[in-house]
């Protein structure tokens, strides 16, 4: 399809594999097909045909690569086994998929395979209407749903009408998922392909003879807390309603600034409300975010807030006595602290109050702790906390920086996440989740 669409409809295209040498096969189809109706340019990589298209082809190994096509448009991006690029770099890309022509269709196509890890479950959530049976509002194959992007943040739409954001003229863009087995596909369907694959061990059969998106993937070991400790939490979230206690805790997440947001999240023992957020532009400084906190504190319940940029000065207008404060239980958290915990076993020590936050609540979704802990039934805080790395340092279990989560989180930031990890970090943890 992405060679059939180079050819005859589009004037520049750019077919890009993650590794060039994984190129050859895209490269020798192409000589193939083209054959004397064009030359190709092996230092360029590039196919020149008689009529005036170009083909070329390209390769983004690393994070960096992308700068190489900074500026270079095509009317045509493929992204071949996308699920082996990162989401970053494909909508890095993206920016340039352009064309001088004004009846020239630009478009990009994406081809993969189920991810068999979780670097290419991005691509679940880029087409979350096809894939994501959790999605309120499920597509059909083929079907068009329309996106914009609004304050950063990506945004479905009814339709592909513009609509009117602070004063700009926003135009969505379209999408569509067609889903294909290997019967769908004549000139493999024909040969001994399919013996191959039902050899195969589960779930790759499942994943490559029937493209099956819902099949097991490979959790990253360094992944802090893993996906399917998360999805159980959320189940349990759902089977289960509010429970007649008071609340424990309020996790607070204050934006800094950019796409980030403000973030509470509500703690009644092992059971999380639903997490409230703001754009940062609604809270511009330490007096508003804690305004907004008091809002949703209950039953005294303490609030721990994330000490970095307009943090502190929220949980000071929080502590102080009125009237210049509020004479709540508030108390600021410095994540870059020295910690004194460690995790269950003993063994390991944490190398700041983040990865105390972030190990407790990973402890508290263990299977081995037969956990009771609720998480609310939301995408983005399930793919915050599913984005984090840890690592096993001298001075301890170390959280991989937040600059890294956010590239994984398509330069969002895991506000969420935080808020849920610092409302982990109150005495009542112990009694409740029995750390």
């Amino acid at each position: 399809m992405a060679i059939g669409l180079a050819l005859t409809s589009h004037r520049k295209s750019i077919i890009f594999r993650r590794e060039y040498p994984t190129l050859k096969g895209i490269i020798d189809r192409l000589r193939e097909v083209i054959d004397d109706s064009g030359t190709y340019n092996g230092q360029d990589k590039v196919f020149r045909l008689k009529d005036g298209r170009q083909v070329e082809l390209g390769a983004v190994q690393y994070a960096h690569d992308v700068r190489k096509y900074r500026g270079n448009p095509h009317d045509l991006h493929v992204f071949d086994e996308a699920t082996e690029f990162d989401e970053s770099q494909v909508r890095f890309l993206m920016g340039w998929n352009r064309s001088t022509y004004p009846n020239q269709r630009c478009r990009v196509l994406l081809t993969f395979n189920p991810p068999v890890n979780t670097r290419g479950q991005w691509v679940v959530r880029f087409f979350a209407p096809w894939l994501d049976l959790t999605h309120p509002n499920p597509a059909l194959p083929g079907e068009l749903r329309w996106y914009a992007t609004i304050d950063g943040v990506e945004t479905e739409r009814p339709d592909g009408e513009p609509c009117k954001h602070n004063g700009e003229t926003i135009q969505p863009l379209s999408r569509t998922f067609f889903p294909a087995k290997l019967a769908d596909n004549p000139a493999l369907a024909r040969t001994n392909y399919g013996a191959t694959l039902q050899s195969l061990p589960e779930p790759l059969r499942s994943q490559l003879l029937f493209g099956d998106f819902q099949a097991g993937i490979e959790i990253d070991a360094w992944q802090t807390i893993p996906t399917t400790w998360l999805q159980a939490a959320v189940e349990r979230w759902k089977a289960r309603p509010a429970p007649d206690v008071p609340m424990t805790c309020v996790g607070m997440d204050v934006a800094h600034g950019g796409k980030d947001k403000t973030a509470f999240a509500p703690r009644y023992g092992d059971w999380f409300g639903r997490i409230t957020v703001y754009p940062g532009a609604e809270t511009p400084d330490g007096r508003t975010a804690a305004s907004l906190a008091v809002k949703i504190q209950k039953d005294d319940a303490v609030i721990n807030v994330d000490a970095i940029g307009y943090g502190a000065s929220a949980a000071e207008r929080l502590a102080d006595q009125p009237p210049e404060g509020y004479g709540v239980d508030a108390r600021a958290i410095n994540v870059g602290a020295g910690s004194t915990c460690r995790d269950k076993s003993g063994k390991y020590k944490m190398a700041n109050i983040r990865a105390e936050c972030y190990w407790r609540l990973r402890e508290a979704l263990d299977p081995d702790n037969e956990p009771t802990l609720c998480l609310p039934d939301d995408p983005e805080l399930v793919a915050d906390l599913t984005a984090p790395r840890y690592e096993i340092t001298p001075s301890g279990i170390r959280i991989e920086k937040k600059e890294d989560i956010k590239t994984r989180l398509n330069g969002r930031s895991p506000d969420r996440g935080d808020a849920v990890a610092l409302a982990m970090l109150t005495p009542t943890t112990f009694e409740i989740i029995s750390l």
